[in-house]
């Protein structure tokens, strides 16, 4: 912040109020987890996903630039995701594990997958791996 770099400073202080409104979220304020703070910030790298891809489609570049530039920042804050390979090779274990074979197993089968991803990777990722496992 000292770097007086305007864009940082306000992403980060959108993250901070997002996780101090997190905290209070409830009837009584509480202390967050690491898991929980982590947790915030994936949702609030989504969102900023989410709007860039909608400011594309508006013909809006500029704005969409700097939606994924506070998502890059945000990003440095939240543990590296898993490469595909690894990513493959949990849901494989999950499944594994759980002995899902069949595709009407599939929300068992998601929430194991999701419990052993454990929000390393975006879960369109981890229900279109074990949807082409189950089917495949």
């Amino acid at each position: 912040m000292k770097a007086q770099d305007s864009l940082r400073t306000g992403t980060l202080r959108m993250a901070i109020s997002a996780v101090r409104e997190a905290a209070v979220a409830g009837k009584a304020a509480k202390k967050l987890s690491d898991d929980e703070v982590e947790a915030v910030l994936r949702t609030q790298v989504k969102r900023r996903d989410e709007a860039a891809e909608a400011f594309r489609e508006g013909g809006r570049d500029e704005a969409a630039d700097q939606e994924l530039a506070e998502r890059a920042i945000l990003s440095e804050y939240l543990p590296k995701g898993l490469e595909h390979a690894e990513l493959e090779a949990l849901v494989e274990a999950a499944l594994a594990d759980g002995e899902f074979t069949e595709p009407a197993q599939m929300g068992q089968a998601m929430k194991a997958a999701m419990a052993t991803v454990a929000g390393r990777a975006d879960g369109k990722v981890v229900s279109a791996l074990v949807k082409e496992r189950l089917t495949g």
